[in-house]
């Protein structure tokens, strides 16, 4: 069952079960995240883990009042997609923060630390993987794949800021644009095309192929490469501290 429309269950709960319920139009408020991560998050979308794990207060408030149950059948697309995204890159901080230092987050849960169920929303618990995949297959934009932190080196860099329905379109286009522009992600030359491993995990993603997907948001016209590979994925944690 898609954990979606699970979560939707939780909002007719009633006061019995001990369910806090909300009026309609109350939508999430990602102010705490946006200044948190302007404190914590360098112009290059790398995390100050050091600093940041010694005041976790206003993350830790932030992430309670988004695993409150929510209306979200009464949002728009925008809010639903904002706070999914939020939601996901603040409980990776939240992972990394509660285990730092380390140098990878396949340090923990025996190498797979994203499936392991652990966030709760309302009385059910989800793990960033299904978090990640439902976002993904529910709202069908690719541009996601490079809003949504996995806290590594191959992942997008973070935005210095939470994202916002009124401005999610910009964004999203503006990460994906400068992720595509930026050589230590993709790689193009006369013959040959070298793509961010992220192409190659989520190629059903990008349709009809990933490289029609790149030319919409390359800067500069290239031509038909006559290879295409991709960079190996590097899980190094994106940690500011270690550059």
């Amino acid at each position: 069952m898609k954990f979606i429309f699970s979560l939707l269950v939780l909002v007719f709960v009633g006061p019995s079960r001990g369910t806090l319920l909300y009026p309609a139009t109350r939508i999430p408020d990602h102010e705490i995240w946006t200044k948190e991560l302007e404190k914590f998050v360098s112009v290059d979308g790398l995390i100050n883990y050091t600093e940041w794990k010694d005041h976790q207060e206003n993350l830790d408030k932030y992430l309670q009042q988004l695993s409150k149950p929510l209306p979200l059948s009464n949002w728009s697309q925008n809010v639903q997609l904002a706070y999914w995204i939020n939601l996901h890159n603040a409980y990776t901080v939240k992972l990394v923060l509660q285990h730092y230092p380390i140098q990878s987050l396949h340090e923990l849960n025996e190498g797979d630390p994203w499936s392991a169920k652990w966030i709760s929303i309302g009385d059910t618990q989800y793990s960033l993987e299904q978090i990640q995949w439902e976002i993904r297959s529910q709202y069908n934009d690719p541009r996601v794949n490079f809003a949504l932190n996995k806290g590594t080196k191959s992942s997008a860099p973070i935005l210095k800021e939470a994202y916002i329905p009124e401005r999610l379109g910009e964004q999203l286009n503006a990460q994906t644009e400068s992720f595509i522009n930026n050589d230590a992600y993709n790689q193009f030359s006369e013959s040959s095309a070298k793509l961010s491993p992220i192409f190659n995990l989520y190629k059903t993603d990008f349709k009809p192929d990933p490289l029609t997907f790149v030319r919409k948001y390359l800067v500069y016209t290239i031509a038909t490469p006559e290879s295409i590979d991709y960079f190996a994925f590097d899980w190094t944690l994106n940690d500011l501290v270690s550059e």
